[in-house]
């Protein structure tokens, strides 16, 4: 006996139509911005990530259309284009949110806090990992290592730092998104939203008057070793050893920002993610105690 393709589950179908094209307008004012990104590559085919984040900056995330579009520019196969973007994360392949908020949960940030902070997200958004809250603003995800261990943990807004984070602090961070009020990252310019973001990726400059000057540098943590190096007999430091520094009454380890430090409005209180002992996601205990 034998048994059908839909007994056994399997749906034939139709071919799936080729992508829709983009209007004129549009195409062409993506086109203009495409020659100019492909001349800065001798081989055009060099120029498939930035052109990808383009296509992304137009519709949040790429699709079918955008994909064809970078393939018919570069002379390349759909298929050639689908597997670089279904590659790299940083590529939506559905509509996302306003917001990209990541939290790593890495080796290091996870210990800190990262898992408690990722668990309680989905919890008060109500959202799985890669899924977008119903009001378009916010999408959540797990993501891996941003090169900021010495912040841990840490969480990022369309790849802005928010360091020393708290399931608390970063409740507090998304329902500011979530409510229009103004975000402030602890290091790099201000917040904009993802389609911004995703522009600037593309190699287009930050137009907005004055991001470029307050984006700053690395935050003081990530430079003791350039300082080292330099010969400085005094780096900055931002979380004192446990057994020096001030302390408040209760004993506990008091954080003093140094003049370089950038404390974000969102930054969790130090004591409770990196310089309090007795903190569950705290410093273990010596070696050998």
């Amino acid at each position: 006996m034998t048994t059908s393709s839909s007994e056994r589950g399997v749906s034939l179908g139709m071919p799936e139509l080729p992508a829709p094209a983009y209007p004129d307008e549009v195409r062409t004012r993506l086109e203009a911005d495409a020659r100019e990104i492909i001349a800065r590559y001798p081989d055009s085919r060099s120029a498939l990530l930035p052109l990808l984040h383009l296509v992304q900056s137009e519709e949040g995330h790429v699709t079918r259309t955008g994909m064809q579009f970078c393939a018919d520019l570069l002379d390349l196969t759909t298929a050639e284009v689908t597997a670089v973007a279904t590659f790299y994360t940083m590529y939506r392949r559905k509509p996302s949110g306003d917001y990209q908020v990541g939290v790593c949960t890495n080796t290091l940030c996870a210990v800190m806090g990262g898992d408690a902070i990722f668990e309680e997200l989905q919890e008060h958004l109500g959202v799985g990992n890669g899924e977008t809250t119903g009001d378009g603003k916010v999408t959540l995800e797990h993501i891996e290592c941003n090169a900021a261990c010495d912040f841990a943990p840490v969480v990022m807004v369309n790849w802005e730092f928010f360091d020393n984070q708290t399931p608390a602090s970063a409740k507090r961070l998304v329902d500011d998104l979530r409510a229009g009020r103004d975000v402030e990252p602890t290091r790099g310019a201000r917040l904009c939203t993802f389609k911004e973001t995703a522009r600037m990726l593309a190699g287009f400059p930050d137009e907005r008057p004055g991001a470029v000057e307050e984006s700053g540098s690395a935050g003081p943590a990530s430079l003791v070793g350039l300082r080292l190096a330099k010969g400085e007999t005094a780096p900055a430091r931002v979380v004192h050893p446990r057994d020096g520094g001030p302390h408040d009454e209760q004993g506990a380890a008091v954080h003093e920002p140094s003049p370089t430090e950038h404390l974000s409005s969102h930054d969790a209180p130090q004591e409770t993610s990196a310089s309090d002992p007795a903190h569950p996601a705290g410093p273990t205990a010596e070696e050998g105690e």
